[in-house]
């Protein structure tokens, strides 16, 4: 551990800042982990695009269909992949808390920096907020290293402001992944934003909450890996503009990336998203492979309709 519990939001309020990306986790053809893969993905996201961090094995990363041991390989990898290079967030997600403890406390032996925990799915409950509460704190109280909640639809309900700025009075409750409308996690910056860092995951949403809202944290999806290259870095260049607050700079270069986020929207089919985004990645020279079941591959068709947006689009390889 970097720091003590107790010392785990200051830690976070220094440290948990820039760009952080959601990793796809590649497979082969049998479907099998494609460690190899991974690796050089992490170290060209890591090195060549400077990627400030990095959310290991999440949705994005199918976690839904990775076996413990596989999820717990994964975060191996991220660690030894980054080194001191880039921060790192496990995801000890599940809907069985003795798998989100054991990953957390996994996690917390391998020297990661934080964890994220998303929140459950919940069944025949009309308490939510008092079961969310006692979730968050019973995990929190068993683990040292800082900890991100984050809030999606997926889960079948949205946890309010009111609930997060409740969950972030506990010690280690560092940050949130918070997937919802702009009014919801800009009500939760003014309650708690001294407690908790606050993202959300939207990329086009990124620059104005840096500008508006003096947001410190993009965490996190793909779009740092898919909408730039080696050679083409306008998301750390408007990023940048933007901290500095140079507002009508930051917005010109996030403007002139509209055709880019086009060519991805237009070309991905509504339930295809990580093998849309697995395929882009093969496009830009990723490792990109497969996904797993219940997730669906692209089509021939799919793969020509996003070939063609991909080679019409401005991005510089």
């Amino acid at each position: 551990m970097k720091y003590r519990r107790l010392d785990a939001k200051d830690y976070a309020r220094e440290h948990m800042r820039g760009i952080w990306a959601a990793a796809l986790n590649p497979f082969n053809e049998d479907f099998s982990l494609n460690e190899e893969g991974l690796r050089a993905n992490i170290r060209h996201w890591t090195r060549d695009l400077a990627i400030d961090g990095l959310f290991i094995s999440g949705k994005q990363g199918e976690f839904f269909a990775l076996s413990l041991d596989e999820r717990k390989r994964t975060f191996e990898i991220a660690i030894e992949e980054t080194g001191s290079v880039a921060g790192i967030i496990l995801s000890c997600s599940d809907q069985n808390m003795d798998v989100v403890l054991e990953l957390a406390e996994t996690a917390q032996a391998m020297g990661a920096d934080y964890i994220v925990v998303h929140a459950p799915l919940l069944h025949f409950t009309t308490d939510q907020d008092d079961t969310l509460f006692e979730y968050y704190k019973y995990i929190s109280e068993r683990v040292d290293i800082g900890i991100a909640m984050w809030s999606h639809p997926d889960s079948g309900y949205l946890m309010s402001p009111q609930l997060c700025a409740r969950i972030a009075e506990l010690p280690n409750i560092v940050a949130i992944k918070y997937s919802v409308p702009r009014a919801m996690y800009a009500e939760l910056t003014q309650l708690a934003g001294d407690k908790l860092i606050v993202s959300t995951s939207s990329e086009e949403e990124w620059c104005d909450n840096i500008l508006e809202l003096g947001w410190q944290l993009y965490l996190c999806s793909s779009p740092p890996y898919l909408i730039q290259t080696a050679n083409d870095q306008r998301m750390r260049e408007y990023t940048a503009q933007a901290l500095a607050g140079n507002a009508d700079k930051a917005r010109e270069i996030r403007d002139s990336l509209d055709d880019v986020r086009h060519a991805m929207k237009s070309s991905r089919p509504g339930g295809k998203p990580q093998a849309h985004q697995k395929y882009w990645q093969e496009l830009l020279g990723q490792a990109g492979g497969l996904v797993r079941r219940p997730m669906l591959q692209l089509t021939a068709d799919e793969k020509a309709t996003t070939r063609t947006a991909f080679e019409n689009c401005s991005l510089k390889l």
